[in-house]
């Protein structure tokens, strides 16, 4: 649990914050996030780095609140972003685009134009077909687009496979075999301007060892261009660095950050990364409320008002979180071991498994580790409005997002015309 979430006087506490008035106020589910926390895990990676050059790129999708953003751009933070929408977050939250990178697949012409309009610091490429695009379109306009190779180093992240991004048959990245070649076309185009190379291998790794060898190969490439008279002034390493949900013991920003520059040694490049989940994750909470107590032949249940809509990940990737009563109950409540379920009709729809609590009707949960990926990846399944979220500075509680109304999920909607 991260420290600026604490108990006192057997209640939880969100920096000054009692949760339970959170909830009270706001109802649940409900996200909360530290601002505090926020700022300390960004400080860990921007101060690691000292005098060398570099820039710390918040990964926009582990949470793209424009409160969370907004306390990052007040840091300095630049932004790692993967859609138009994720754009005009980072600029609608103060964020500088001089200080953005656009990642990801399937760039549209579209996005490459206006990201182009807003002079971007860098376009993190994957593929020899959207090189072509970018060139295409930044010709077209007369300017010249700034581009990074992101490359795949086939190097095993050994995390989820659906969080994997660097072994060959993902579909993410150039293979290091065709990269000098793509260098070398970019470099013969008045519209593009080579900035650098970019790798980025998965999520939640939890050590240094994939780490490493996936910057060493980047690193033979970097020094066979320059032995072609390439210099490379970028180098982006990513994100992925894995956060303790269940007992892993990740390392430290600080860390993560001295291997990379001692790899990097006395080659001279400005050093971008990409920290997501590391950042937000422990910043963030997700408050939920018993409705029902429930016993067959087999388990105990707890029925809570949060369901996968709300938090998917214990249904998409086996997720795990920290689940524990924001109120300890009184030693005459029973401990048991429960199904955390919420109220969705999928049999996916559990919060966490056989987990001992000791549970009243209606007591209060608190989900711990889910500023990244939480809010974020809900929905509307079941015509479920989203949570609210809320950031807590100090004392104070700040309502960054209410809780949609049920009439805002089919406003977009029309009825068919009578027959």
């Amino acid at each position: 649990m991260n420290p600026v979430f604490h108990r006192q006087a057997g209640r939880l506490f969100a920096e000054s914050v009692d949760l339970e008035a959170i909830a009270e106020r706001f109802g649940t589910p409900c996200y909360v996030y530290s601002r505090a926390a926020l700022e300390q895990a960004w400080r860990a990676y921007d101060d690691a780095f000292g005098a060398h050059p570099h820039l710390v790129c918040y990964a926009v999708k582990a949470n793209s609140n424009l409160a969370v953003l907004n306390v990052l751009a007040q840091l300095g933070s630049g932004f790692d972003i993967v859609s138009e929408g994720e754009l005009e977050r980072v600029l609608a939250a103060g964020g500088t685009a001089s200080a953005i990178v656009f990642s990801g697949v399937g760039k549209r012409e579209r996005e490459i134009s206006v990201a182009l309009d807003h002079e971007i610091r860098c376009f993190n490429v994957e593929s020899r077909a959207e090189l072509e695009r970018i060139e295409a379109v930044a010709r077209g306009k007369g300017v010249r687009a700034p581009i990074s190779l992101r490359v795949n180093p086939d190097v095993d992240a050994q995390t989820h496979p659906y969080i994997s991004t660097g072994l060959r048959e993902n579909k993410f990245g150039i293979p290091l075999s065709e990269a000098k070649d793509l260098y070398r076309w970019a470099l013969e185009r008045n519209a593009l301007d080579v900035h650098g190379v970019d790798c980025h291998i998965g999520s939640q790794i939890v050590s240094l060892g994939p780490f490493e060898a996936a910057l060493e190969r980047v690193f033979e490439l970097v020094d066979s261009l320059a032995a072609d008279g390439v210099t490379v002034k970028d180098v982006n390493v990513g994100g992925g660095l894995g956060i303790a949900y269940q007992g892993e013991d990740p390392p430290e920003a600080g860390a993560y950050v001295r291997s990379m520059l001692q790899i990097l040694g006395e080659r001279e490049a400005t050093i971008l990364v990409e920290p997501g989940r590391s950042i937000s994750g422990h910043a963030g909470l997700l408050l939920t409320r018993v409705e029902y107590l429930k016993q067959n032949e087999a388990r105990h249940f707890a029925v809570v008002d949060a369901a996968m809509n709300d938090f998917i990940r214990p249904a998409l990737y086996d997720g795990w979180s920290e689940i524990c009563s924001v109120v300890q109950a009184s030693p005459d409540v029973p401990v048991r071991l429960y199904d955390v379920v919420g109220p969705v009709c999928e049999s996916g729809d559990f919060i966490g498994k056989q987990r001992e609590l000791a549970l009243s009707s209606d007591a209060l949960l608190a989900v711990m580790t889910t500023g990244a990926y939480g809010f974020v990846m809900s929905s509307n399944y079941n015509s479920r409005p989203r949570a609210c979220e809320v950031m807590v500075d100090a004392e104070q509680m700040h309502l960054v997002r209410r809780r949609e109304t049920t009439a805002e999920l089919f406003a977009h909607e029309s009825l068919m015309p009578s027959r």
